[in-house]
């Protein structure tokens, strides 16, 4: 992660200062991909290779996007979606283009910071994404992906500002939390608002006449565009409750653009929320989750979000087809890397084998978002001294519950801090290997389903370990 010093070294103090900073310095991939993305329309036959290639281009948000294809809220045949090219196929262009940007947009912020701010906004978006779409009475493919985007992406200045590691987030970041009141705070820190910023960036990126229009000042100029903006109002309202003066204001301008009741959009609302939540889930970002309508009770002891059993037998099928066939330990580490990450739902997943002086174990596969760090740094100690030594687990695989005032790692702010699950590889009665994962920010300590499933991805490694060494 950058620190604000290799990152901004002036302060920045207009508009066009912020826009090109951001654009330039911290996101000029985002910023192209996005682009990208953007000027590919479904108006022949080309583009649908065009957005393929797009994607394929990278390999975390291939993944994302084929996760996302097999939800039921984008696929509700509940047909089984393996390519990219199937999924735009089936699914549709402009669903398939909504879940790349939603995954982009998740991806590269998070990997970036994951500072409670940031959460707090990717929550309101995905959140007011989610029920622009799902009220949304035009039901074509189109609206329905535009509608989504434009709300997901109406404070993608906010969202760009809080990623980033500054002098001024910090500043902007005590202001709010001594309750100085938003938009004065924004002006006195930043020389602008947050407003303006996503009226820049969204010219700069060049993300399309429909979000330039949800973003521009005045009255809205259509029922999308006013649908979205309230929408997002109502995202940040629902955060005090369902009901309310604030609430009621909102519903009934909700009312005004889909022509159904207040008392009737408020029922809906609530529904949508909870769909909400497994998109955020299906995102890979499950601790947004307990910032949504409805969740907040229980944040502090957040459930582990749903497995997926299909996928769970799928690769442990593979796995199986694998050690029978001829037992590669690569491919085999590989296909429980991939069951761990998408299959049991835990978002960081490293497997760490014995370097050549038999003492330390060091990465040698890492998975998910946030782990570009392990590769260099992840180091434990095999006799369980040093920071990390706690997460050597006592048996083949287990739950690690952290204790309090653990020291930590200056690489990673998580590890060794939060709940993860830990599973060990043996060779001839030694420790050689572990498997780590864990879920980074987010609150809740592995359920004993996914610590079963965990047990038995992690058997099918030590079983590949145990026939190679048979056969040497």
């Amino acid at each position: 992660m950058t620190t604000p010093s290799e990152t901004s070294p002036s302060r920045m103090n207009s508009t066009q200062a912020w826009v090109s900073y951001l654009s330039k310095v911290e996101l000029p991939v985002l910023a192209n991909t996005l682009r990208q993305i953007n000027e590919l329309t479904d108006s022949r036959n080309s583009t649908v290779n065009e957005l393929a290639n797009v994607i394929l281009n990278d390999a975390q948000l291939t993944s994302q996007v084929l996760r996302l294809s097999n939800t039921v809220f984008y696929n509700q045949t509940r047909t089984q979606v393996s390519t990219v090219s199937r999924a735009i196929t089936l699914i549709g262009f402009d669903a398939v283009k909504s879940m790349a940007i939603s995954s982009l947009i998740v991806d590269s912020l998070l990997k970036r910071n994951d500072r409670p701010h940031l959460l707090r906004c990717l929550a309101r978006a995905i959140h007011a994404a989610v029920q622009a779409r799902c009220l949304m009475p035009k039901r074509t493919e189109h609206a329905l992906e535009e509608v989504f985007i434009g709300a997901l992406l109406m404070n993608i200045g906010e969202l760009a500002f809080w990623s980033c590691e500054t002098e001024q987030a910090s500043e902007l970041e005590e202001r709010l939390r001594l309750e100085e009141p938003s938009v004065e705070a924004q002006k006195a820190v930043l020389h602008t608002t947050f407003t303006e910023i996503t009226r820049g960036l969204v010219d700069a990126w060049s993300l399309g006449p429909f979000i330039k229009e949800v973003v521009a000042p005045g009255k809205a100029n259509s029922m999308a565009s006013s649908l979205v903006r309230n929408s997002v109002e109502m995202a940040r309202v629902s955060e005090n409750g369902w009901s309310g003066a604030e609430m009621d204001k909102v519903l009934e301008k909700l009312s005004d653009d889909i022509g159904e009741t207040p008392a009737a959009i408020r029922d809906q609302l609530k529904v949508n929320a909870q769909e909400a939540t497994k998109v955020a889930v299906s995102l890979g970002i499950p601790q947004v989750t307990a910032l949504l309508p409805g969740n907040q009770e229980s944040a502090p002891d957040a459930q582990a979000p749903a497995m997926d059993s299909d996928l769970q037998l799928q690769i442990l099928r593979e796995l199986t087809q694998t050690l029978a066939e001829k037992p590669d330990i690569n491919e085999v580490c590989q296909l429980v890397i991939e069951g761990i990450h998408r299959a049991i739902g835990m978002q960081r997943v490293a497997l760490l084998m014995t370097d050549r002086s038999g003492e330390l174990l060091v990465p040698r596969k890492v998975g998910g978002r946030g782990t570009e760090e392990w590769r260099e740094h992840f180091v434990i100690k095999k006799d369980g001294t040093g920071p990390l030594g706690p997460l050597l687990p006592h048996g083949p695989c287990a739950v690690y519950e952290p204790r309090k005032q653990i020291e930590g790692v200056p690489y990673d702010r998580w590890l060794g801090k939060v709940p993860a699950l830990a599973g060990s590889l043996k060779a001839k009665g030694r420790l050689v290997g572990l498997f780590y994962a864990d879920n980074a920010a987010a609150g809740y300590v592995p359920s004993e389903q996914q610590l079963a499933a965990f047990g038995h991805f992690i058997q099918n490694a030590q079983l590949c370990l145990t026939l190679m060494s048979a056969r040497g």
